[in-house]
C-alpha cells in the first residue's frame, strides 16, 4: 500500500532499501536515544529488519515498514531522468508493529528521519498519516508509542499525531545518557479518535501504486 501525505510518499519498504538504513542507522545522532549511538550493523538490515518488515506487510493485516521519500524531490528526481529517484529523496522510514503477544487489535507506532530532515514536521505528518490509516482502514482499537523520557523531541511528534501519554517504564539499557529518567509510552484509542476532532484528519491518500 502506498501512503501519500502533502510532502511525503510512504512506500513498503524493500530489499533495495538496505543502503539507505544502513547510512540512516550509522549516524550517531540519529541513534542516539535508540542505542546510545551505535550503528545498526549491516546484516542486521538486511537479515532481520527487511525480511522481518516484509512478512509483517504480508502476514500482520496493515502493520509493516513504510520508506518515506520527499514528494517535490521524487518529481524532480524522475523529471530528470535521475537512474535512482529514491535515493533522491529518501527522508527516512515509519512503522506499524503488532506486538507479538498482544491479544489487542493495536499497533505500535515507530519513526526514523534522516538528521537533514528533522525540525519540518515531516515525523508528525507521517505519524498522523499511519494514525489515520490504523483507525480508518485497518480496523486497530489502539495506537501506542515509546521513547526515553529525555527525548523531547520524539515526544512532541506524538503529542502533535493525537497520542497522550500513558505510562512510564524503566530504561532497558542502562548504559544510554538519560536512562536514568525511565522510558514513556504514548497512545491513542480508536474511541479518542472517533470522538475528538483532528483537522488534519484525512489529508493522507492511499493507492496500490505510487501516484506522485
Amino acid at each position: 500500500m502506498i501512503i501519500e501525505t502533502d510532502r511525503l510518499v510512504l512506500r513498503p519498504v524493500a530489499a533495495s532499501d538496505t543502503d539507505h538504513l544502513v547510512a540512516l542507522d550509522s549516524d550517531p545522532a540519529v541513534m542516539r536515544y535508540v542505542t546510545g549511538g551505535i550503528a545498526t550493523p549491516r546484516e542486521v538490515i538486511e537479515e532481520w529488519v527487511i525480511p522481518r518488515a516484509v512478512a509483517e506487510a504480508r502476514y500482520r493485516g496493515g502493520a509493516g515498514v513504510w520508506v518515506a521519500l520527499d514528494r517535490l524531490d521524487l518529481v524532480a528526481a524522475r523529471s530528470v531522468g535521475h537512474p535512482n529517484p529514491a535515493a533522491a529523496s529518501f527522508v527516512g522510514w515509519f512503522g506499524l508493529r503488532a506486538p507479538r503477544h498482544s491479544s489487542q487489535s493495536e499497533f505500535e507506532l515507530s519513526y526514523r528521519l534522516r538528521r537533514a530532515m528533522w525540525g519540518r514536521g515531516l515525523a508528525t505528518e507521517g505519524s498522523r498519516a499511519l494514525v489515520q490509516l490504523s483507525f480508518t482502514e485497518l480496523n486497530i482499537s489502539r495506537i501506542f508509542a515509546g521513547t526515553m523520557a529525555v527525548n523531547t523531541a520524539s515526544r512532541r511528534v506524538m503529542e502533535k499525531s493525537g497520542l497522550r501519554l500513558a505510562r512510564l517504564h524503566d530504561c532497558a539499557d542502562t548504559s544510554i545518557a538519560g536512562a536514568q529518567r525511565g522510558e514513556v509510552e504514548y497512545e491513542i484509542l480508536k474511541s479518542y479518535w472517533d470522538a475528538n476532532h483532528f483537522p488534519w484528519a484525512w489529508a493522507a491518500r492511499t493507492s496500490a501504486d505510487m501516484i506522485a
